[in-house]
C-alpha cells in the first residue's frame, strides 16, 4: 500500500519501522494520517511475518498531536453523529494498535503532544531521547482532558494520582521525569534512541514469535483481570498452549527425521 503520511519498510527480518512522515506539520495528526494508521494497525493483526513494529517520527519530533486546523475543517458543518464517528476513528487508531499481535516500541524524540502523546501510551515499550518531553494535552485546547484512550491507559501506568494531575492540568513532563515515572523503558541522547529501540526490538525478534504475540495478549487480557485467579488462568492456558505446540513440532521433526532414514 501506497502512504502519504507515513512510512514502513522491514529494516530488519522480523523487525518493521513505521515512521509518521509529516515532518512540516512535526507529524500532527491529520485525516489522510487518521486514515492510514487506522489501516496499518489493522493489516498488521494478519502479518506474520513481522514480529516487532518500531514507531518512531520523522523529523523534529514524534508527534505534535492532532492537526488542528485540519481537524477544525474536518468538524466543519458536521452533525452530531458524523462527529463522533470523526472522533471514533481518531480513538480507534489507538484501540487498533492495542489490537496488533506484535509488540510495540515506541521511539520518542522531541514532542509527544495530546494525541502524540496517545501514540507513545499505546505502545507496549518506550524508549526515549533527552530531548523528549510530553503531555496530555487535550485540555490545553479546551476540551475536556480525558481524551484519545489517555484516561485508560495513563492511569494504569503511573497510577491516578499524577494520571489526574497531567490530565487536569496540561503540563509538560520532561523526558527525565518521564523515567521518574516508569512511562519508558530507556532515555538515551537523541542520535542513540532509534538504535535503542531497535536493539528492544532484536532482543525480542529472536524469542519465539508466538511466544511474543501471547505474551503481549495475557498482559493485556491481564490489564482487564478482576483477580489473580483470572490473570493465572490465562498464563497458564499460554504456557500449556506454547508447550504443547513445541511438543508437537519436535515429534513431526522426529517423525520425519525416522521416516528420511527408513527410505
Amino acid at each position: 500500500m501506497d502512504y502519504q503520511t507515513i512510512t514502513y519498510d522491514i529494516v530488519e527480518p522480523g523487525i518493521g519501522l513505521l515512521r509518521l512522515n509529516r515532518p512540516q506539520a512535526y507529524n500532527a495528526v491529520n485525516r489522510v494520517m487518521m486514515r492510514e494508521l487506522n489501516a496499518f494497525w489493522a493489516e498488521r493483526v494478519h502479518d506474520a511475518g513481522v514480529n516487532v513494529i518500531v514507531l518512531t517520527g520523522s523529523g523534529k519530533g514524534f508527534c505534535a498531536g492532532l492537526d488542528l486546523k485540519d481537524s477544525a475543517e474536518a468538524m466543519a458543518g458536521l452533525n452530531m453523529q458524523d462527529a463522533l464517528d470523526y472522533q471514533a476513528g481518531l480513538t480507534g487508531i489507538i484501540a487498533a494498535m492495542r489490537k496488533a499481535p506484535q509488540p510495540v516500541v515506541a521511539v520518542v524524540h522531541g514532542a509527544a503532544m495530546g494525541l502524540g502523546f496517545s501514540l507513545a501510551l499505546a505502545a507496549d515499550l518506550r524508549v526515549i531521547a533527552e530531548n523528549a518531553r510530553f503531555s496530555a494535552a487535550y485540555i490545553n485546547v479546551g476540551l475536556g482532558g480525558a481524551d484519545m484512550a489517555c484516561s485508560y491507559l495513563l492511569p494504569r501506568m503511573i497510577g491516578t494520582g499524577r494520571a489526574y494531575e497531567m490530565m487536569l492540568t496540561g503540563e509538560t513532563l520532561a523526558a527525565a521525569e518521564v523515567m521518574a515515572l516508569g512511562l519508558a523503558s530507556r532515555m538515551v541522547p537523541r542520535e542513540e534512541v532509534l538504535e535503542t529501540g531497535l536493539g528492544l526490538a532484536r532482543l525480542m525478534q529472536v524469542k519465539n514469535p508466538l511466544g511474543l504475540r501471547l505474551t503481549k495478549q495475557a498482559i493485556n487480557t491481564s490489564l482487564h483481570a478482576g483477580s489473580l485467579e483470572q490473570a493465572v488462568q490465562m498464563e497458564n492456558l499460554t504456557q500449556v498452549f506454547l508447550a504443547a505446540k513445541a511438543m508437537l513440532e519436535s515429534g513431526r521433526a522426529i517423525s520425519t527425521t525416522l521416516k528420511d532414514k527408513s527410505a
